[in-house]
């Protein structure tokens, strides 16, 4: 990620310390999920789309490169698409990527840390057997 997109970031989140979890931030940003749902009528699931549309829109152009460059992103992706139960679309995929890169760029903000890929891939499991993690 450059300096434009974390300006970015920052410019549309404001002051992180007024966020006490990373799912507020999901939630400004429209990314949380919703059930269309009307009595004994279940329609889809999908995103609601209720927050900023310009943080949506930067991460999601964040996470393409990402996606398409980044080891670990697209180990991510690939097994989000080709898992046995409940495998994701594409587009699925990306917006669950998507909110993944939010609750990162939160925590790093946060607590001050450097990123590190190899507690990314631990935090999920079967991805390690995707990308090997190297020491």
């Amino acid at each position: 990620m450059g300096i434009a997109t974390v300006a970015g970031f920052f410019a549309e989140v404001g002051d992180l310390s007024r966020y006490q979890h990373p799912r507020q931030l999901q939630k400004l940003a429209g990314l949380n999920l919703k059930e269309n749902r009307s009595g004994k009528h279940r329609g889809k699931t999908r995103i609601t789309k209720r927050g900023r549309p310009q943080l949506r829109a930067l991460l999601y152009k964040v996470i393409r490169p990402l996606v398409a460059k980044n080891q670990a992103f697209k180990a991510l992706h690939m097994y989000d698409t080709t898992r046995q139960q409940n495998p994701l679309r594409k587009q699925q995929s990306l917006i669950a990527l998507c909110c993944r890169l939010l609750r990162i760029m939160f925590v790093l903000a946060r607590k001050e840390v450097d990123f590190d890929m190899n507690k990314m891939m631990k935090a999920t499991p079967l991805c390690s057997q995707i990308l090997p993690l190297t020491a």
